[in-house]
């Protein structure tokens, strides 16, 4: 399906989700400086064509303008006339959907997901043992261990692509970049917002242990 041919009223829906999640995220200190990116997918999927709403470039995600968001198609390409420039992130954004068909992708930034990032850097993964929020992945395994991916982190965007495609768990809905932070996935809005929210707890709850294990 062409962007021309998304109804207006699911373009609306989108914005309106972005509008929403993004008043909840800056309200928790999930956005410092400019930092962060949201988007929703909007239209019809294929791995090949699809489109999504983004949060644009250098915004301040504390308050609200006409030029908050735009759409994008699958190469990160803008759908509409604009002078806004999409995240720099998107590529990212576009990887993921094309992987996973994701209705809608977050991305925050804490000092809990930059910390555990870094702590457990060797070994690629975040170790999690039979932690409740796991069920928040719709994973039910009593005692259930997941490994959350850590991928690199570099200043050019392209370079980060490969080693998402390489290292993404199809069972678990997020990834981390190296002192960066989580980018989180569902089918639609509601669900990649129970995402990030089981991870950030998870990311403090194995932080504090560690400090415990460690007498801290």
């Amino acid at each position: 399906m062409s962007f021309d041919h998304i109804r207006t009223e699911d373009k609306q829906r989108a914005l309106g989700e972005l509008r929403e999640v993004k008043d909840l995220f800056a309200s928790r200190g999930w956005f410092p400086g400019t930092s962060g990116n949201l988007s929703v997918r909007v239209g019809d999927y294929s791995p090949e064509q699809f489109q999504f709403a983004i949060t644009a470039s250098g915004k301040d995600k504390t308050v609200h303008t006409p030029e908050d968001y735009l759409f994008v198609d699958q190469n990160g390409k803008a759908c509409e006339t604009t002078s806004l420039k999409p995240s720099a992130e998107t590529l990212i954004h576009c990887e993921i959907y094309r992987l996973t068909g994701a209705g809608a992708i977050f991305h925050t930034h804490s000092v809990f997901n930059n910390v555990i990032s870094e702590y457990f850097w060797d070994r690629k993964s975040v170790p999690v043992d039979g932690v409740e929020l796991i069920k928040g992945f719709n994973l039910w395994e009593e005692e259930k261990h997941i490994d959350i991916p850590i991928v690199s982190n570099f200043a050019h965007i392209p370079s980060i692509v490969p080693e998402i495609t390489e290292r993404i768990d199809r069972e678990i809905p997020g990834i981390l970049l190296r002192k960066h932070g989580i980018y989180a996935w569902g089918a639609n809005a509601f669900e990649a917002k129970r995402h990030l929210e089981a991870f950030e707890f998870i990311f403090e709850y194995v932080y504090r242990l560690e400090l415990l294990k460690r007498g801290g």
